[in-house]
């Protein structure tokens, strides 16, 4: 078994920065809200840090829980959201700023939700 408040705190880091994505992606409307301005810019650099901070944590917990927590929540694409920690961190000037505005349109509150859930069944 393993330590299951620790894989908590780690939950509640990971909670904390998908809030954090979510208000800064709220001012875009399209991608080029991200790219045109350098606000936008700022906005971008500070999102993909959090990602790379979630993707590092979501791994982190999968070691931890040898591969068994995660597995339960299968409406979540949980090794998208470990690679694009990858993609961001080894290919950031690559970055497609259309990326990650979708990302923050269609994915960070279901992930959000799940991520949520997942600490109170741990909490239960």
């Amino acid at each position: 078994m393993y330590d299951t408040s620790l894989v908590i705190d780690i939950l509640e880091q990971i909670i904390e920065a998908i809030e954090t994505v979510d208000e800064r992606c709220a001012f875009a409307k399209c991608e080029n809200d991200f790219m045109d301005t350098k606000y936008g810019q700022e906005k971008l650099d500070s999102i993909c840090m959090k990602l790379i901070a979630v993707g590092e944590s979501l791994k982190n917990i999968d070691h931890i829980t040898d591969n068994q927590l995660l597995k339960n929540y299968p409406q979540i694409e949980w090794k998208k959201i470990k690679g694009i920690r990858d993609f961001i961190s080894h290919h950031y000037f690559d970055l497609d700023a259309e990326v990650i505005f979708n990302i923050c349109q269609e994915n960070i509150k279901d992930l959000l939700l799940v991520l949520r859930q997942i600490k109170s069944d741990l909490s239960s």
